[in-house]
């Protein structure tokens, strides 16, 4: 009993130990499919004005989704009321057809870069949103539910000394 105990408290500290840099990491879960006016936000608070960061998406999709490629919209909504907005776009499959990222069975996970070198100078509360913004080609309305994308997450990193 007392072995697996140690064990489990071993493997324990080496996983949290590999993961020394992250700062944030939390998954907003979809349920079957993304309306194209479902805005996921998450808020940051207590971070380090000093310190830098690297800023990632993270997207798991499975076989329902039916683009090879993800268009996002991001915005970061500083504490004092400044907002900067980016339009992304990431490739979610190779020209094979055959899916990016990792993981086993249907669902993959991406860790998407999404900026570097990003420093906080307020001190505050930050939210980033994220939605996304696929359409047909030729078509403006865009597309109304997205299948295919199970969890979208948004982590930061700190950056190397």
């Amino acid at each position: 009993m007392a072995r697996s105990f140690l064990l489990i408290l071993l493997l324990a500290t080496v996983f949290i130990g590999c993961d020394k840099d992250r700062v944030f990491d939390e998954y907003k879960s979809l349920p079957n499919q993304w309306n194209k006016d479902s805005v996921l936000t998450f808020t940051l608070k207590n971070i380090d004005t000093l310190q830098s960061y690297n800023l990632f998406i993270n997207v798991r999709n499975n076989n329902d989704l039916e683009y090879s490629n993800l268009f996002l919209i991001s915005e970061i909504q500083f504490p004092q009321g400044k907002v900067i907005t980016d339009t992304l776009e990431y490739e979610m499959a190779a020209p094979s057809g055959e899916w990016l990222g990792i993981g086993f069975g249907d669902v993959k996970e991406n860790k998407l870069w999404y900026k570097e070198q990003v420093k906080f100078p307020e001190s505050g509360k930050y939210k980033v949103s994220l939605q996304h913004a696929m359409r047909k080609n030729g078509n403006e309305k865009g597309i109304e539910n997205l299948k295919g994308i199970t969890e979208i997450g948004f982590r930061i990193e700190k950056t190397p000394n």
